[in-house]
């Protein structure tokens, strides 16, 4: 099939178009507003930018009225937010997360979590999820689109803070991917979680190329040294 979005018609019973970018993993976003109101809200379009230093961003549709969503407007209020790892055993929590809400209302309250007090930021991280980034607020990129829900605004973030649970850190120091079992999403309502891993190793014996695809800023710098 061939098929030009937004000139020609798919022909299909549902867009295909997310569908084909797959899997994504979930930026699962605790904000706080100017009044301290919390919020929390999952994101599939959600990816680190680089690691050195740290960075992340999550792109935000408008909701169903064409309104900015409260974890964009809470973060530039702000200047900070949280991602938490969303996983398999936190899936139902993800889903009520998702719901669109009036603004104000605690989501942590209505999916039944627990929230966690962050260090260097206000918003709260997920109790139970194996993972949290505290971020400061960078920038929003915003890109129109067809009303109401298509304009999307890209939120960036520096990661200032990492927690990582100590059980999900193997032996040899390496996290335990397999057993945090992180959800991600698929299209339509489909969604998937890592439960099988392999490795490839580029070729060519370069330890300085090898340690930034590592995300080891500390092995790549020494890797350069004569």
């Amino acid at each position: 099939m061939y098929y030009e979005p937004g000139v020609t018609a798919h022909g299909l019973p549902h867009d295909p178009f997310k569908s084909c970018v797959v899997p994504r993993p979930i930026g699962w976003i605790s904000t706080m507003d100017g009044q301290g109101r919390h919020n929390l809200a999952p994101y599939s379009q959600f990816q680190n930018v680089t690691f050195n230093p740290p960075i992340v961003m999550f792109s935000a549709n408008q909701d169903t009225g064409g309104q900015r969503k409260d974890s964009v407007r809470n973060a530039e209020e702000t200047g900070e937010f949280v991602w938490n790892m969303a996983t398999y055993a936190l899936r139902d929590a993800v889903n009520i997360s998702a719901e669109e809400l009036p603004h104000g209302v605690d989501e942590f309250e209505r999916a039944g979590l627990t929230k966690l007090p962050s260090r260097k930021v206000r918003p709260a991280r997920v109790a139970g999820s194996p993972i949290q980034f505290e971020c400061v607020y960078l920038n929003t990129l915003r890109f129109p689109g067809v009303p109401p829900m298509g304009t999307a605004d890209v939120v960036f973030g520096r990661v200032v803070a990492v927690h990582i649970a100590d059980e999900v850190i193997t032996p040899e120091g390496l996290v335990d991917v397999l057993k945090i079992q992180p959800l991600a999403r698929m299209g339509y309502f489909d969604y998937t979680f890592v439960d099988n891993k392999f490795q490839m190793v580029i070729p060519g014996n370069s330890r300085a190329l090898l340690a930034g695809l590592e995300g080891s800023p500390d092995k790549a710098g020494a890797a350069r040294e004569p």
